[in-house]
């Protein structure tokens, strides 16, 4: 006989189930392959005038779901399609949902740098989660801070290890691990000290966001092969 959850405690969440948005289908396609489970069906489309609309192809009640949708180019649209996916989850009843983000778009916007400035990031946490999702999954968020941003759980993983890998693959004689900005600096002195390299970084004066004005390496680069590592490339 199957034994009883304790009065009160939260129901376990039923059957895997993993659905993409139209973000980045190479990815959740390699992801089911790796679990060895299928993509549920769901249909996306558009009205006359642009807005998305949803279709869930299955019952998802109770399931305990996985949605792949990182909000990267176009940021804006597809983060419209998060919110709407989750919705129309929460509103079928699934026993819990993640949201699964390699990208996590208007990190950028994670405090106020000038006055009346957004905190988009902050934003972006509230509506994912009024929308539906219980739980996040993001990947080299722009910044640790995001995570507080949350009401929800938040798994916080690294590609670290795999960069780390890599650049060990490449057999660089002479390298230095260079970050592109001083905000980077951690990030790049986390992955230098897994290679027992060294470092560089590049100071930069910005007149306006994406603009900049003045740039200084500090560090010894010269003659060295130097390998940036960001988080943004824009």
């Amino acid at each position: 006989m199957r034994p009883q959850a304790p009065e009160g405690a939260p129901k376990q969440p039923g059957a895997l189930k993993l659905l993409s948005g139209d973000a980045n289908p190479e990815l959740a396609r390699k992801i089911a392959e790796a679990l060895h489970e299928p993509l549920d069906e769901m249909r996306i489309t558009r009205f006359a005038d642009g807005e998305i609309d949803v279709k869930i192809a299955h019952s998802v009640r109770g399931a305990d779901v996985f949605l792949i949708q990182p909000t990267c180019e176009p940021v804006s649209e597809n983060y419209m399609q998060l919110f709407i996916i989750l919705d129309a989850l929460r509103r079928a009843s699934a026993g819990r949902i993640t949201a699964v983000m390699s990208y996590y778009g208007y990190a950028r916007k994670e405090k106020k740098t000038q006055a009346r400035d957004p905190i988009s990031a902050k934003l972006m946490a509230d509506i994912i989660t009024l929308a539906g999702a219980n739980r996040v999954i993001a990947l080299d968020l722009h910044a640790d801070a995001i995570q507080g941003f949350f009401d929800i759980p938040v798994d916080h993983l690294t590609a670290e290890k795999l960069l780390v890998e890599y650049i060990r693959m490449l057999h660089l004689p002479n390298a230095v691990i260079v970050s592109p900005d001083v905000g980077g600096a951690k990030r790049v002195g986390d992955v230098a000290r897994l290679l027992d390299l060294p470092i560089a970084f590049v100071y930069k004066r910005r007149p306006k966001d994406d603009v900049v004005s003045e740039q200084r390496v500090v560090g010894d680069v010269d003659g060295m092969d130097a390998v940036v590592v960001d988080d943004l490339i824009s």
